[in-house]
């Protein structure tokens, strides 16, 4: 099981929009995954089409993580039915559900104890291969108590100056927690998205970049899409969204989530995809 915090220091720049688009990659591929959605917000359990019944939401949950029982109280992503009417294998994909109650523990001042709530909350699932945590866009409470419970970071940049100076900073913020909280935490990654390819100042930022984290930035990029808000707002992956705009950016998320589960030492989802075959 591998653990991957979906991290960013600025906001806008698609975080939650690349935690659904790598959620997608892993249901298409078949990879037992569950979401965490971390932020207070919530914008990934509105894209991932899950609203709780009886089931405590991640907030909840991390007040008493000893009594927690993850099992119980995850959500089946609305995505799934449509994945088993039209794919042979069964698929998993589950969502431990957000709400603002999560703000609480939004906080600078975080001690080594409440930093240990979430990873208390995952312990003892062996349910799932990938575990994505969305995390708020932030360096507060809940972006280190997600880094504390996972084995990579994976950070979200868009191409533009503010942006990339935001990841620098993450990465060192990464590199002061791992020596203080978390010796085994490195970074899976960097994701360029809403990337212009017409753009000069976007293919400027990104060969910036390139220059600045080297194979850390992951390819491939992902291009700025039109119909992304319409995709979440409806609650649909995208690799069920019709038209050739959803198609390719549904190739680009398999490729970017095969990239990232080999960086981390993973099963990759096209490993998986070819089994599948069999």
């Amino acid at each position: 099981m591998q653990v991957v915090s979906i991290s960013s220091l600025k906001g806008g720049v698609g975080k939650t929009s690349v935690t659904s688009g790598l959620a997608s990659a892993a249901l298409a591929a078949g990879i037992p995954t569950l979401v965490v959605d971390l932020d207070p917000h919530a914008d990934a359990s509105t894209a991932l089409g899950v609203q709780p019944d009886d089931q405590l939401d991640i907030g909840r949950m991390l007040k008493s993580p000893r009594r927690a029982r993850l099992a119980e109280n995850v959500v089946t992503s609305g995505w799934v039915a449509r994945e088993n009417y039209n794919g042979a294998r069964p698929a998993v994909l589950d969502v431990a559900v957000g709400s603002a109650y999560t703000g609480i523990y939004d906080r600078p001042d975080l001690g080594r104890r409440d930093l240990r709530r979430l990873s208390a909350v995952l312990a003892g699932t062996d349910k799932y291969q990938l575990i994505l945590v969305d995390c708020p866009p932030s360096l507060n409470g809940l972006t280190r108590m997600a880094w504390s419970a996972s084995d990579k970071v994976a950070l979200v940049a868009e191409p533009g100056l503010f942006s990339v100076a935001g990841t620098e900073r993450t990465m060192r913020a990464i590199q002061l927690f791992r020596q203080e909280f978390a010796p085994n935490l490195s970074p899976a990654g960097i994701v360029a998205n809403r990337v212009r390819t017409g753009s000069s100042e976007h293919a400027f930022r990104l060969a910036e970049m390139q220059s600045m984290f080297g194979e850390l930035l992951l390819t491939p990029y992902i291009p700025e899409q039109a119909n992304w808000q319409q995709i979440q707002g409806a609650a649909h992956s995208v690799h069920h969204w019709p038209g050739d705009s959803a198609k390719n950016a549904a190739g680009l998320f398999n490729t970017l989530l095969d990239n990232l589960l080999d960086s981390n030492g993973a099963v990759s989802g096209a490993a998986v995809r070819e089994r599948s075959l069999r």
